[in-house]
C-alpha cells in the first residue's frame, strides 16, 4: 500500500476547508487519508481555547481565511453561525459508503463554507443528504448508533493522545503538520 498523509479534519474548521481545496485543486486527493475528529472535543481534551471564542483571535481568523481563499482562488464565504455543532455530519462521514465519502465530504465543506449554510440544521443536513443520494432516515438511524458514536470518540482520543490539538493537521512519517499553512511541508515529507 502506498504511504498516505493522515488529514485530521472537522467541517467546522475554515482552515481545513482551505486545505481540502487546494489539495482538489493540486489534483493529489489520493495522497491523503481523511481523518475525522470532533474539534470542539479535542479542544476540550486539551484545555484548548478555540479562537471562536476570542474576539481578537476570531476577527483575525476571518481576515487570514479571506487572504488564504483570495490568494488560492478559492469560493470561500465566512460562515454567518461559526461556530455550529458539527456531531452528526462527523458521525456520518464515519457511517457513510466509502464510494460516497468524497462526495460527502466535498458537499459538506461547500455547504458551510461556499454556500454559508447551517449544517447542523435538520432541512440543510438532509438537502446534503439528497445530493449524496444517501437516505436521510437510515443516515439518522445510523448516526445514533453507539458504534458510530463510539469510533468518532476514540478517533479524537486518539488524536489527543497524538499530540494532535487543532485542524486541520496531516501526519507522515510520525511527524504531525499543523494548520493548512502546512500542507506543502507535509507534501515534501511524503516525496522524501
Amino acid at each position: 500500500m502506498t504511504k498516505k498523509i493522515d488529514f485530521y479534519f472537522d467541517f467546522i474548521s475554515p482552515y481545513s476547508y482551505l486545505a481540502h481545496k487546494i489539495i482538489v485543486d493540486l489534483d493529489i486527493r489520493e495522497k491523503f487519508s481523511y481523518k475525522a475528529i470532533l474539534l470542539g472535543g479535542l479542544h476540550n481534551l486539551g484545555g484548548i481555547t478555540a479562537p471562536a471564542f476570542n474576539e481578537r483571535k476570531m476577527k483575525n481568523m476571518k481576515n487570514d481565511c479571506k487572504l488564504i481563499a483570495k490568494k488560492n482562488k478559492i469560493n470561500f464565504v465566512w460562515n454567518d453561525k461559526f461556530p455550529i455543532n458539527s456531531l452528526y455530519l462527523m458521525r456520518g462521514y464515519l457511517l457513510i459508503n466509502n464510494k460516497k465519502k468524497d462526495k460527502f465530504f466535498d458537499v459538506c465543506f461547500d455547504a458551510y463554507w461556499k454556500n454559508n449554510k447551517d449544517i447542523s440544521k435538520e432541512e440543510n443536513i438532509k438537502d446534503i443528504l439528497l445530493e449524496c443520494e444517501i437516505k436521510p432516515d437510515e443516515f439518522e438511524i445510523g448516526i445514533k448508533d453507539q458504534k458510530i458514536k463510539d469510533e468518532l470518540k476514540n478517533l479524537t482520543n486518539l488524536a489527543f493522545q497524538n499530540d494532535i490539538f487543532g485542524a486541520p493537521t496531516f501526519v507522515v512519517n510520525n511527524k504531525l503538520f499543523w494548520g493548512q499553512d502546512r500542507l506543502e511541508y507535509a507534501l515534501d515529507e511524503l516525496n522524501d
